[in-house]
């Protein structure tokens, strides 16, 4: 008996979607769609959105080179940075199409779909707004932080905690999802949620105003994939629970399933991430908390060039066993 297509939403943004989609564009019976943060405001990404009026590349482009058949060879053409043009200099080549022709079809997503289909991808990849905004991070004493990169990377060696993340449109006074996100959410079989930096990658796209209310209407069955390492700053010393806890609590609605990796890394490499403030995220699956959910563990950790990671090729393969699970 054929089995159903899986219409498989992933939200996110950065590296983290990068490496999902990276394992999920060579399986098979599933419609991807990436719905992906427009809160990027680093690199290049930030000055071709200040210089050009734009919306944020960045993250986009990751994906769609995530999800080309043509993935490696297109990486190195289109990560390639120019260097001698004063204009140009460190931007890359993928950025910079991407702006080019998001501006000549006169809309963002009509670019994205244009890069796309020259790369030959076959998924969907979807802004989660079509509006300029900029990222706030409020902390535990009052004070506020500016912009994704600002909050990503910490001034100094002490940081009070996040205490909640919001988005100010640099247009108008209000923001509005890009709705072909509802009508994708609405018809999703499954929603995959991370992983990623937690205030500046998921959250931002959770608190763009109808998103939460279409995760809560949705059938769809929603998983958490949880981070490897901690990052100082954004979710110094949290748990497993302590990465879901907070996007439940932004989405107002529980995880059905909890995505978790179970092997710990070489003490060496913990002691280069510690020099960071960065910590292994340790899980205890007997932990009342986790109640109902259904908890999916299994080695996903790739530490190939002294860097900890999800395993694409491992996470993809516990993602599709969850999937048809019982299909």
């Amino acid at each position: 008996m054929k089995r159903e297509r899986q219409k498989l939403i992933t939200i996110g943004g950065g590296s983290g979607q990068f490496s999902l989609l990276s394992g999920l564009r060579d399986l098979k019976e599933i419609d991807i769609s990436a719905i992906v943060s427009m809160a990027d405001s680093g690199g290049s990404t930030g000055r071709l959105r200040d210089e050009l009026g734009i919306l944020p590349p960045g993250d986009v482009l990751k994906c769609i080179l995530a999800l080309s058949p043509h993935r490696d060879i297109a990486r190195k053409i289109f990560l390639k940075r120019f260097m001698k043009d004063r204009r140009l200099k460190g931007h890359n080549a993928g950025n910079m199409l991407l702006s080019m022709l998001s501006q000549y079809t006169g809309s963002f997503p009509s670019g994205i779909q244009a890069l796309a289909e020259i790369l030959d991808v076959r998924s969907t990849i979807l802004p989660v707004t079509t509006d300029r905004v900029t990222l706030v991070a409020e902390l535990t004493d009052g004070r506020r932080i500016y912009g994704q990169t600002a909050i990503d990377i910490p001034q100094g060696t002490n940081r009070e905690k996040i205490l909640n993340v919001f988005l100010v449109p640099h247009y108008g006074d209000s923001i509005s999802v890009y709705p072909p996100v509802i009508e994708a959410i609405e018809s999703a079989h499954h929603i995959i949620i991370g992983p990623g930096d937690l205030f500046t990658s998921i959250i931002p796209n959770i608190i763009v105003p109808g998103v939460k209310e279409a995760l809560q209407r949705t059938s769809a069955a929603l998983s958490y994939v949880v981070n490897i390492m901690t990052k100082f700053g954004e979710t110094h010393q949290f748990k497993a629970q302590d990465f879901a806890k907070t996007v439940e609590e932004s989405i107002q609605r529980r995880f059905d399933g909890i995505i978790y990796n179970t092997r710990k890394p070489d003490e060496k490499l913990l002691e280069q991430y510690a020099k960071q403030k960065a910590e292994f995220v340790t899980i205890d699956e007997s932990d009342e908390w986790w109640g109902n959910r259904t908890m999916h563990g299994a080695d996903i950790l790739d530490v190939s060039g002294g860097i900890l990671r999800h395993n694409s090729k491992n996470l993809a393969s516990l993602i599709q066993s969850i999937l048809f699970r019982d299909k």
